[in-house]
């Protein structure tokens, strides 16, 4: 049986524990090893082009040949093999980790790039651009380094392997019971890029009820939280079409994307060799993360840049603020929260002190108008919204964004995500101290269970439409907001 006997082969090569550990000098991602393999290619194929020219210029004929010439057509030819050989998957770490089984592809694409590259060059001139001893002593220096290249990239690879310097994506891996014993997590790192740091077998057979696998469900909901996955990995029968359906309506409740792979049936008539090349675009996405991660890097540059500049100019503020505070009750100045953020991941949150009470329990009274638990300073606090200043903190730690849903205590976290459908998908992003929901007048109390409805459905609109442009807009309109005193 195919992947049985894959399993055990790479299971001999890579312990799964090594996989994932961290501790090596040197780290490196999975996917990078494929950028860096193909940036020496690049380096290699250009630099043998030159290399050529000299050798037949000054070694072998005495004959003048020029150097630029030479420079970009070895140029021409590398950024074309390497995409070419990027989209055969030639640069895949299986491939990489065995090149003597890809040799052949990976000289008949060579060949096939510089053939074309000088017919395109005839054409183009109508005559040779290079002399063809320059040319045949250029191609010679390329193929043997590319073969060198590739021995060391093997040679690289296995050494970082063993070493735990090598890793892909964190994932937490759920499936039928079948299916993941068929899958180790050899198989999953080589083939897949994935590092696996829990797995879930989730109930199946004729005694298991759909009770059992929603429990299994939310345990796999839960490691991922504590384990910090990157994302869902799948790996249940193609044909199992109502459990499918079931993990993938449970796992909506995450904002991590979620991939199913192809099942033992499929990988067995695929074979090694295509799942080498193929690697991941085998697999199904059935659930994208609600930004990418170059919107999560631009999200998380305004928040850094803005959070910083604000603490700097408004610390002495804050310590006017603080004084205020000490001066008017007892208590501390910095009231501190458990919320809910990011994938439900509790944080503790930070506001100035305005009242007397400091509750973080099962149980937590909102605040109402005409509150007496509010002091002096925390009405005037709370009515301005500077107690929500220290947040900034929160922001530059990484547990909140500027624009987002506002976070919830967590005893009203947990009442309202059974009263309200879909209220769990507002922690597909960061909280933030301002939101959609805030700048469109849904501040303060919720006293009815129809103002949290409305809010919940500002703040999901919010999570489908994102840009930078929406979040300048909450920005500016939350200052507007502000001066109408619509919290209490």
């Amino acid at each position: 049986m195919y992947f049985n006997r894959l399993s055990q082969i790479a299971e001999s090569e890579i312990d799964g524990d090594v996989v994932a550990a961290s501790s090596a000098k040197l780290y490196v991602s999975y996917k990078n090893i494929e950028v860096i393999a193909g940036c020496v290619d690049i380096f290699l194929i250009t630099l043998s082009s030159v290399l050529g020219v000299l050798f037949y210029q000054y070694i072998w004929s005495g004959e003048s040949a020029p150097i630029e010439i030479s420079l970009g057509v070895g140029l021409s030819q590398a950024l074309l093999y390497t995409y070419v050989a990027s989209s055969r998957g030639l640069y895949r770490l299986p491939v990489l980790l065995a090149p003597s089984r890809y040799l052949g592809r990976i000289f008949m694409t060579w060949a096939v790039v510089v053939l074309f590259v000088a017919i395109f060059l005839v054409f183009l001139r109508g005559e040779t651009v290079l002399p063809r001893g320059a040319m045949t002593a250029a191609a010679v220096m390329q193929i043997s380094l590319l073969l060198v290249a590739r021995w060391l990239a093997e040679k690289t690879s296995r050494s970082l392997m063993a070493r735990g310097g090598l890793a892909g994506r964190r994932v937490v891996t759920l499936g039928e019971p079948s299916e993941l014993l068929r899958l180790s997590t050899a198989v999953l790192f080589r083939y897949f890029g994935l590092t696996e740091v829990a797995r879930v077998s989730l109930a199946s057979g004729s005694g298991a009820s759909a009770e059992d696998v929603l429990v299994d469900l939310d345990r796999a909901l839960h490691e991922a939280r504590e384990s910090h996955a990157d994302q869902f990995v799948v790996a249940l029968r193609w044909n199992n079409a109502a459990l499918l359906e079931t993990v993938r309506e449970r796992l909506r409740a995450s904002p991590l994307p979620v991939e199913l792979l192809p099942d033992y049936t499929i990988r067995s008539v695929l074979g090694r060799r295509l799942l080498s090349t193929s690697g991941p675009g085998l697999t199904l996405e059935i659930q994208r993360a609600p930004l990418t991660r170059v919107e999560q890097t631009i999200k998380r540059t305004l928040d850094i840049v803005c959070s910083s500049i604000g603490i700097v100019l408004l610390s002495p503020l804050f310590v006017m603020i603080a004084v205020l505070i000490k001066l008017d009750s007892k208590g501390p100045v910095i009231f501190k929260q458990r919320r809910n953020g990011f994938n439900a991941r509790q944080f503790q949150i930070y506001k100035f002190r305005s009242m007397t009470v400091q509750e973080d329990g099962d149980k937590i009274v909102q605040a109402r108008r005409n509150d007496r638990r509010v002091t002096r300073v925390g009405q005037f606090l709370r009515q301005s919204s500077m107690d929500e200043l220290p947040q900034l903190f929160n922001v530059l730690k990484g547990d909140m964004s500027l624009v987002g849903p506002r976070p919830h205590a967590l005893a009203h976290d947990n009442e309202y995500k059974v009263l309200i459908a879909k209220y769990a998908f507002r922690h597909h992003v960061k909280p933030g101290i301002t939101g959609w929901a805030q700048c469109n007048g849904l501040r303060g109390e919720t006293g009815q269970l129809e103002q949290m409805i409305e809010r919940v459905k500002l703040d999901l609109w919010y999570v489908n439409h994102w840009s930078i442009a929406l979040d300048i807009n909450i920005l500016l309109r939350t200052c507007f907001e502000v001066l109408r005193n619509r919290a209490y």
